[in-house]
């Protein structure tokens, strides 16, 4: 069976992330399962400039071929008759990113209010890995205790924080940056960001 992968993207700032981890799945033989909140399309219309369907988003932005085996598919958000509704259903991981602050306090409160928020506490309740892409600044004192209880509830926080240390010389080294880190967590194999080597590798101590 090829892995299967869940994304949620949602109205938040920084769909590219979403576009960028969806593209980089589809370089495997990867079932990846897509859901755009809304809201989550109108920032893409906006951010992007485009109001085309997902796959052609990525396919336009991100041009190549797919790996023979990928599979896309896209789940309407206000459904819950779709695959990912289920705990059932098994797949491998579920990111949502970016993850707006709304779509935060649902999740943390258990409040399935469309389909993402029902994937995502799918994944909390069989104990499957969550990571969660929140794109906000500053941060609320709700905010924060939202995501806390979200991360003891098991899922992974990871802002999209680029690394500054690797030098990017572009927006896109600097999501790339992010993506990788999401695919790190997802224990997929990525190019976007190599391992970290110390210096003093092959030196003696000082």
């Amino acid at each position: 069976m090829p892995k299967r992968i869940v994304i949620g993207i949602c109205g938040a700032s920084g769909v590219i992330y979403g576009i960028r981890l969806i593209r980089e799945l589809l370089n495997h033989p990867i079932e990846a399962h897509v859901i755009v909140s809304d809201a989550g399309r109108q920032v893409m219309a906006h951010e992007l400039k485009t109001g085309a369907p997902v796959a052609e988003i990525v396919q336009r932005l991100y041009p190549g071929d797919w790996h023979p085996d990928a599979v896309f598919q896209e789940h309407p958000v206000s459904s819950f008759f779709e695959a990912p509704a289920s705990g059932s259903f098994r797949h491998d991981g579920m990111v949502i990113a970016p993850c707006s602050m709304k779509t935060a306090a649902a999740v943390a409160c258990g409040y399935a209010e469309n389909l993402i928020h029902r994937a995502a506490d799918i994944c909390l309740k069989e104990h499957r890995k969550l990571v969660l892409v929140p794109r906000e600044t500053p941060l609320s004192l709700i905010h924060l205790q939202n995501l806390l209880r979200l991360a003891e509830a098991g899922a992974v926080i990871l802002p999209p924080a680029p690394g500054f240390y690797r030098h990017p010389e572009t927006v896109g080294d600097m999501i790339d940056f992010v993506v990788g880190r999401i695919l790190d967590q997802l224990h997929l194999p990525q190019t976007l960001v190599q391992e970290w080597a110390s210096e003093t590798v092959g030196t003696s101590a000082i």
